[in-house]
């Protein structure tokens, strides 16, 4: 089942398209849609055509910072019916905890998680597509825009530590510095956000609790009663915790509420193994992560949960039937595009 997100992921694409100069017509149609689908926020679109199109708009338009551009100008009022309840939260860390319960009403693709450590806080970030396919633009997007509900929450108390991205950094930094006015960390082991850990707890001046108790119970009253694909979530959080080394049965269940057995049962009844959804992910990742030059062979093992890169070095080659340096030769650094197409042709070989 084809995995549908809000057009509103897309809020600003035309207004960025225009600005550059740039004619979006064939890019739209190439991913199979519309001008007037972009103008209807609330319609539902798939998530590979949305996230195919930033990736192929940035490299027609010859512009690296496409989807941080359209950041630049969101507003909370583009979280669509969620706004409300987002701008009377009372801290930050009830503002996150709000965007992933209700995922599901504005874009369900977006995988995160909020991890303290000490004193700092990793606001975690991960774009999952249903294919294997590079998501740049669409993660730079999706930090910017989390990066600008934090701005809009604190306002002068929001002071992050650093953002990161786990690719390379494109040939003009001005937009990412005036955006993001921070630290940036390029070639990093995940995408998101550094924040002192007094930012999760800071009042918000704004937050009105009777504006708050009205919009979560209309919020709650749109709350589908099927719910959210349970392995989509497994994928999610295995993107996310994989990289981190905790991508095991036990702590992917917990952070869907139950247990073990119970995991390995609702896998069961959708015919899948969780060992098949790790190898999935790996599969999508490990190309993300060749694509970046910065990584070595050595370090892409680590982050894929590898302890010994001849055991990576194996995987890879009974999934693409070539050793992970012959790949990154044959595949030049930045050819997302390459890899992409051959990995999309036939999802079972490289």
């Amino acid at each position: 089942m084809t995995k549908l997100v809000r057009a509103a992921v897309l809020t600003n694409y035309l207004d960025v398209a225009h600005y550059l100069g740039f004619n979006p017509h064939d890019v739209l149609a190439q991913v199979g849609l519309s001008k007037a689908r972009l103008l209807a926020p609330e319609q539902r679109i798939p998530i590979d055509s949305a996230v195919r199109l930033l990736e192929l708009s940035a490299t027609a338009s010859g512009c690296q910072t496409f989807g941080l551009s359209m950041a630049e100008s969101r507003q909370l009022s583009d979280f669509g019916v969620v706004s409300l309840l987002l701008t009377h939260q009372r801290t930050l860390r009830d503002a996150l905890q709000v965007l992933v319960h209700y995922r599901h009403l504005m874009n369900d693709s977006l995988a995160i998680f909020v991890e303290e450590a000490g004193k700092m806080v990793i606001i975690r970030e991960e774009v999952v597509t249903e294919s294997p396919m590079s998501c740049r633009q669409a993660n730079e997007l999706a930090i910017g825009v989390m990066f600008r509900l934090c701005a809009a929450l604190l306002g002068t108390h929001w002071h992050p530590y650093s953002v990161n991205f786990t690719h390379q950094a494109p040939e003009n930094l001005h937009l990412h510095r005036r955006l993001f006015g921070c630290n940036l960390e390029f070639g990093s082991e995940f995408n998101g956000i550094v924040c002192p850990d007094a930012s999760l707890d800071m009042t918000n001046p704004h937050a009105d609790p009777a504006m708050a108790r009205y919009a979560q119970s209309y919020l709650d009253s749109l709350q589908s009663h099927e719910g959210p694909s349970m392995l989509f979530e497994v994928r999610k959080a295995i993107y996310l915790l994989l990289p981190m080394g905790r991508a095991t049965i036990e702590q992917i269940a917990q952070t869907q509420g139950m247990n073990v057995r119970t995991l390995q049962r609702r896998l069961k009844e959708d015919g899948c193994a969780f060992n098949d959804l790790i190898n999935d992910v790996r599969r999508d990742l490990v190309l993300r992560y060749l694509d970046n030059p910065n990584y070595s062979l050595s370090r892409i093992a680590d982050m894929l949960g590898y302890s010994m890169a001849s055991s990576f070095t194996r995987w890879f080659i009974s999934q693409f039937d070539m050793p992970p340096a012959v790949w990154r030769t044959t595949h030049k650094p930045g050819s997302a595009k390459a890899a992409d197409s051959s990995v999309l042709s036939d999802p079972e070989k490289p």
